[in-house]
């Protein structure tokens, strides 16, 4: 799929991350393909799906773009989304049509200008800059993503206190740089989405409110708790 046909594909609509937790019996291949059958049949214009296996499992069922990422845990460093150019390669040849990674500001394995020009010339891929300020974001665009999400606000050390989504931080990214400006993370109701797209959000990620059954059953066991 073409670069420029990708991104207007997924202009003004729903992208669903398809994921679950490593021990949940949602991860199974075949569950997160469904998920993402499911979200694709129902309206949604791309999936975000993680590791390359369940990236290959879901390219055979859908027709979509994917936004493929690959968490992986290193000693040496807090970022991990797909940190490595390594990973990035086993996602693209699994079936993604973007890849995601973590562009925050923080200690990483590898630089990240670098990582993004091998994605571009080596795979032929865009990418997706999860970040978590407008300084990692600007930083990202000048290192050459094409997308920027607002995915790890909340989940980085300089943003922990923070819940997301925060509107300010996506305003001021519309307003600032020339890149699609994706909404990802807090996004809770339909309500919530319809903002994130009025405030020029290129298109919304929502995962916990659609498919996360294992987060949100949490949730509402503790609620109960509490009463």
């Amino acid at each position: 799929m073409l670069q420029q046909t990708i991104t207007e594909a997924v202009r003004g609509g729903l992208i669903v991350s398809c994921q679950a937790p490593p021990d949940s019996p949602l991860a199974a291949p075949e569950i997160i393909k469904a998920m993402a059958q499911a979200a694709v049949l129902r309206g949604a214009v791309a999936v975000r799906i993680n590791t390359p296996e369940h990236i290959r499992a879901v390219r055979q069922g859908v027709n979509v773009p994917i936004i493929g990422l690959w968490k992986q845990v290193l000693p040496e460093t807090p970022v991990y989304i797909t940190p490595r150019f390594a990973d990035a390669m086993a996602v693209a040849a699994a079936g993604a049509d973007v890849i995601a990674l973590d562009a925050t500001e923080r200690s990483r394995p590898e630089p990240l200008a670098p990582l993004i020009e091998r994605i571009h010339t080596e795979l032929g891929k865009l990418v997706m800059a999860d970040i978590d300020s407008v300084a990692s974001a600007a930083a990202a665009v000048s290192a050459g993503a094409d997308w920027v999400a607002t995915t790890l606000f909340g989940y980085t050390e300089a943003t922990a206190a923070e819940t997301p989504p925060s509107w300010e931080l996506l305003t001021a990214l519309v307003q600032t740089l020339s890149v699609p400006i994706l909404c990802e993370g807090g996004i809770a109701s339909p309500a919530m989405a319809a903002k994130a797209l009025a405030l020029g959000a290129h298109a919304v990620v929502v995962g916990t409110a659609i498919t996360g059954i294992d987060r949100q059953v949490e949730v509402y066991r503790q609620a109960l708790r509490s009463e």
